[in-house]
């Protein structure tokens, strides 16, 4: 991907000198030091030097000299690679006790590490310091298998007798809720021996719940027992809520003390709110709303809203937790549901808090005050000589040489990490330099972090826009729309490949791209094409049409484009939705977000490029109702 020129960032590099880095790499990646040494010695002077010099020392870290490590260091102060390899080297010391030697690297790491975390609690312990176990019991809630340092803690900790049997209990549900079994299984094995479970209803639990729960055994009081019942119904929900829900309405439901019941009903509320299963509403009545998380309170709201019960939405919004609250869904959701209630007061309090921010719920926030909200204005351009001390700063030079060889991964963490202290002048001289390079994804989310001085032209980008014009109007298409989704999709990355194997611009699976180019009559097309820019954009705005005409509407097609049309018809409701009602409860967590960028980029796109000025509401509209004898398009992918 050669997304930067040596005409503009100085004299291009030699191929045998990419060649060295790149096989550098390879080699640390398979942790073989001699093959990085012998590939090291042909990079000399090279702006990557400090990556060989981090490789060559993290794969013999665990014997290498203190003062090795602190001269790197010390040369790389306040850089990326000094971060990751302080971070590295602080697990090292950790995991030998050595806290005189921790406790002095610590306070210049910049960044949160779970690991490094419960070594700090550990130093603290060894200074006798009894107030720290107080601090460290968050750590026995992670829904994870813990890292090392904190299995050391966790297990220091059950030693002292600081856990209780009730606080394995809990670890217990909490892994079991997040499908870590095997993690349930280590907890599991503190348990003293008159507490332990019985492997075999772990098993039949975890692998045949429907079976263990015909076959409930009679006596349920010893918690062992109980609690292998209540992960039957856990794992059971997790794909057939209505089944379980069933069961736990059965015989089970008698069986088990009310807490546990309740709590059953709040994990079977969530799993059928997530599957938007009508029932989940009622569900949720049946559990403690005192015992359920930020998500499930969450779930419960968007149920809520499915079945337009506006004092449930703020019933549950209320029970979150403060900074769950503060998020901008549950801030507009609110206000509606005040404003619904005739409190117009209040609704309107609540609007103005994220009136204002550039987001899907700040749009539509200022819709409800009476307002569009505008591009930001005036753009601030950065000047020449801002955008050379850009260029100048070592972090964003070594994040232009990873992307110029296509080591997009390191590259972006380089780069994320030398903005992270930026102002809005240095934020936008790093865009333009991004901008200027080709890497548009950068550009667009380094002008997007700018708080007060901004450029709605670059957070806004489109490039290749004639051919996006060009194909908007072949497919009559909204261009704003067209380009919204385009800067969620890849960021404008031309070869942007994702996990499952989508390329290009518009991200199209293979299987897409064969089927548009057939049914548009594409004679020029190859699989070998799909990345290139005209081809790309010709076949992802020929599907887009596709499942526009499909679904007919631009919120079901966005939503289709990204987790397929067939899943998008089935999230609609048995009545009309509002459309913003509609995005809210996507089950997706990733479409949910997706959806709504989309549609916000759109309003943005539209007022940078002359659109027509609709507001995001009316772009939103009414989603239509499920139609029993509608038939899907099974000739779409």
């Amino acid at each position: 991907m050669a997304l930067w020129t040596g005409a503009s960032f100085g004299a291009p590099k030699v191929a045998a000198a990419d060649e060295a880095m790149l096989k550098a790499y390879d080699a640390f990646r398979a942790g073989d030091p001699v093959k990085l040494q012998k590939f090291s010695g042909q990079l000399g002077g090279h702006v990557l030097a400090p990556y060989l010099e981090y490789w060559r020392l993290k794969l013999g870290l665990e014997d290498a000299a203190e003062a090795d490590v602190r001269a790197f260091l010390g040369r790389e102060a306040g850089s990326y690679l000094a971060e990751r390899l302080r971070a590295d080297w602080l697990k090292v010391l950790g995991k030998r006790g050595d806290w005189p030697g921790f406790d002095q690297a610590l306070p210049l790491l910049a960044q949160d590490d779970l690991e490094i975390r419960c070594y700090a609690w550990l130093s603290r312990l060894a200074r006798g310091d009894d107030s720290t176990y107080e601090e460290a019991r968050a750590v026995w809630l992670e829904p994870r298998e813990l890292p090392e340092g904190c299995n050391t803690l966790a297990d220091g900790m059950l030693d002292a007798r600081k856990f209780s049997v009730e606080d394995v209990w809990r670890r217990v549900r909490v892994l079991f809720e997040n499908g870590q079994v095997s993690a349930a299984r280590r907890t599991l094995a503190t348990l003293p021996a008159g507490e332990t479970h019985d492997e075999r209803l772990l098993n039949q639990a975890a692998t045949a719940p429907k079976k263990l729960l015909a076959g409930t055994p009679h006596n349920l009081e010893r918690r062992a027992t109980r609690e292998m019942a209540l992960f039957a119904v856990l794992r059971l929900a997790r794909t057939e809520p209505e089944a379980a829900a069933a069961a736990l309405r059965g015989k089970l439901g008698p069986q088990l003390p009310p807490a546990d019941a309740k709590y059953l009903w709040g994990r079977l509320a969530y799993e059928g709110a997530r599957r938007l299963l009508p029932d989940a509403h009622q569900w949720y009545q049946l559990a403690d709303d005192s015992t359920l998380n930020d998500e499930q309170l969450a779930w419960k709201a968007r149920a809520a809203l499915r079945a337009a019960d506006w004092q449930a939405v703020r019933d549950a919004v209320d029970r979150m937790s403060v900074s769950a609250r503060r998020d901008p869904a549950w801030t507009y959701w609110y206000g509606r549901a005040l404003g619904v209630q005739g409190r117009d007061d209040g609704a309107r309090a609540y609007f103005l808090r994220i009136t204002g921010q550039a987001s899907f719920y700040g749009l539509l926030a200022a819709e409800e005050l009476g307002a569009m909200a505008g591009v930001p204005e005036p753009f601030h351009v950065p000047s020449e000589a801002e955008v050379e001390a850009a260029k100048g700063n070592p972090g964003l030079a070594r994040a232009l040489e990873l992307y110029r060889l296509e080591l997009r991964s390191e590259a972006t963490r380089e780069w994320v990490f030398t903005i992270r202290a930026m102002d809005d002048s240095q934020l936008l001289a790093a865009a333009e330099l991004a901008r200027r390079a080709g890497i548009f994804d950068r550009a667009i989310n380094t002008a997007d972090r700018t708080s007060q001085m901004h450029n709605y032209k670059v957070r806004y980008l489109a490039p290749f826009r004639e051919i996006f014009n060009e194909n908007a109007r072949s497919f009559g298409l909204e261009e704003a729309w067209l380009l919204g989704l385009v800067r969620q999709e890849s960021r404008f990355i031309v070869n942007a490949k994702s996990s499952v194997g989508a390329r290009g611009l518009m991200q199209l699976m293979p299987a897409t791209a064969r089927w548009v180019a057939k049914r548009n009559g594409l004679r020029d097309f190859s699989p070998a094409r799909v990345a290139e820019i005209s081809m790309n954009i010709a076949l992802g705005t020929g599907y887009l049409k596709h499942v526009l005409d499909d679904l007919g509407h631009p919120v079901l097609a966005s939503a289709a484009y990204n987790a397929g049309p067939g899943r998008a018809r089935r999230w609609r409701d048995a009545k009309p939705l509002e459309g913003a009602i509609y995005a809210e409860t996507i089950p997706f967590n990733e479409t949910r977000d997706y959806v709504k960028k989309v549609m916000a980029n759109t309003m943005y796109y539209s007022q940078l490029i002359g659109g027509k000025l609709v507001s995001l509401k009316e772009r939103l509209g009414q989603v239509p109702a499920k139609s029993s004898g509608e038939r899907f398009n099974e000739e779409l992918p």
